[in-house]
């Protein structure tokens, strides 16, 4: 279901993204580039400081491509780095959870963020596929939570798929549709569900392609210009697999089979790649060979 009507775009106040890898970096960057404070919350002050240089680059390579008008350093200006998220500032309007897939760890932090905003604070989760409803039960104000699931890389991606758990308040349904809109960003509204929409689908082709490489069916460059030349995808299924990480669609897959049945089952050959740390873009070799990340 989407949506076009809602308040007036507007930024909130301020922003808490806990987790600073990838996702958590780049949806920082989004915010504090569309013009809100945001504090980054990490492991760590060099951890801390790491993701800053990370940001920076960034920042310095959109604005040489075009693709942002904001200066670099005013953007950096807008941010903060913690490492402890008793280190956010209790006005704090939204909360984003992006740990990795782990749903004691998420629950965790959520749990403690809770405690340090103020009652009307809306705390988000950034996963993928995990159940928002059981993250919601962990939390004493659960109307406040949904999910706001960004999509890789967040600078550039045009969605933002808000997952309403059952005790999600309308109320905040409606502000997460009015920071959505104030990012430039597509909103696609989902009940929670496993996989959600995108996950659910964009997995399920995923684990049929690597099942046709296992099988010999066809080479991972013939099935990706299979569907980005036959069907117009952006990019292949197993080129997106690398871009994710073999690892982090392991994870999905393993939930959703625990939890949708035997079609969402791993397949070997996904399973013998991560064991060997052959994880994606991030390791240099996936079902495709990249330029190792540093």
């Amino acid at each position: 279901m989407t949506t076009g009507t809602g308040p007036a775009p507007a930024l909130p106040r301020s922003v808490a993204v806990i987790g600073g890898g990838r996702m958590g970096a780049g949806i920082a960057q989004s915010f504090a580039t569309a013009g809100a404070p945001v504090t980054v919350v990490e492991q760590s002050r060099e951890a801390a400081e790491a993701v800053r240089e990370r940001i920076a680059g960034s920042l310095e390579r959109a604005a040489g491509r075009g693709l942002i008008d904001a200066d670099p350093a005013e953007v950096l200006d807008r941010m903060a780095f913690a490492d402890a998220v008793t280190g956010l500032d209790p006005a704090t309007e939204l909360v984003v959870e992006a740990v990795p897939e782990d749903a004691g760890l998420k629950a965790k932090v959520l749990a403690a963020a809770e405690q340090v905003v103020g009652e009307t604070a809306v705390l988000a989760t950034n996963t993928s596929s995990l159940s928002v409803t059981e993250l919601a039960a962990v939390l004493e104000r659960p109307a406040r939570f949904l999910g706001l699931h960004f999509f890789n890389p967040v600078p550039a991606s045009a969605l933002i798929e808000l997952v309403v758990a059952e005790s999600t308040g309308a109320d905040v349904v409606d502000r997460a549709l009015a920071w959505t809109a104030a990012l430039g960003k597509k909103d696609v509204v989902v009940r929670d569900s496993p996989g959600f929409a995108s996950s659910r689908l964009g997995v399920a082709l995923g684990l049929e392609a690597i099942r046709m490489v296992e099988e010999g069916v066809a080479s991972a460059e013939a099935i990706d210009d299979a569907m980005r030349l036959g069907y117009k995808h952006p990019m292949g299924p197993l080129r997106l697999t690398d871009l994710v990480g073999l690892d982090v669609r392991l994870a999905i897959a393993e939930y959703l089979h625990a939890t949708l049945g035997e079609r969402f089952a791993p397949p070997r050959l996904l399973r013998d790649k991560v064991a060997r740390g052959e994880l994606g873009r991030s390791t240099g070799q996936g079902f495709h060979t990249w330029e190792k990340q540093r």
